[in-house]
């Protein structure tokens, strides 16, 4: 059977985090993620996860607290475009997820822009190690979703193929716009 975007997301990155790795959740959202990089690393490890809205932080920080993992991660009620400044650039990241939209059960007007996106998938790439992964989960069906889904697509096709391979997984012949993941790794 076919993995969904977010089921194939998790296996791209377990099949490279490893115990003790630093990895990033560029949109910690309600902490799924948060938490299964957190099991990943274990508490050797290190899971910096951002987000710009206070509930978000709030329903990671529970999650992860009921998993007894929150002393492996570093939570920033911030945008994922402040990952170059609260991040040091000598840092090496294993792995990295976005899932770009909004934040499920919330305010539908908050989401994700492609200029921080941008942004923030630089500032990981300059500090991904060679083999490490940064997966992004786009969500589009939603006003201005698609513009950011045309532009992270075009900014990843235009990756030098000689430093990065690019996949994209998406189901074609589904309704109601099904996500499209992209799995940067690097050479």
């Amino acid at each position: 059977m076919l993995q969904t975007a977010l089921h194939f997301s998790h296996e791209l990155l377990q099949a490279v985090v490893k115990p003790g790795d630093h990895v990033i959740d560029a949109t910690m959202g309600n902490g799924h993620d948060t938490l299964f990089l957190a099991q990943l690393v274990g508490a050797a490890g290190t899971v910096y996860a951002f987000d710009i809205q206070a509930q978000a932080l709030e329903n990671t920080q529970q999650r992860l607290t009921t998993a007894a993992a929150a002393s492996q991660t570093k939570l920033f009620l911030a945008g994922h475009e402040t990952i170059g400044e609260k991040i040091p650039p000598t840092t090496p990241i294993t792995g990295a997820i976005f899932n770009l939209g909004y934040l499920p059960q919330s305010d539908k007007s908050v989401i994700t822009l492609p200029a921080t996106t941008k942004q923030a998938i630089e500032a990981i790439l300059a500090r991904l190690v060679s083999k490490g992964r940064l997966v992004i989960v786009c969500y589009y069906g939603h006003p201005g979703g698609e513009s950011e889904k045309e532009q992270i697509l075009a900014y990843c096709q235009a990756l030098p193929q000689q430093t990065y391979s690019v996949l994209a997984y998406q189901f074609i012949n589904q309704k109601n716009n099904p996500p499209i993941l992209l799995c940067i790794e690097k050479k």
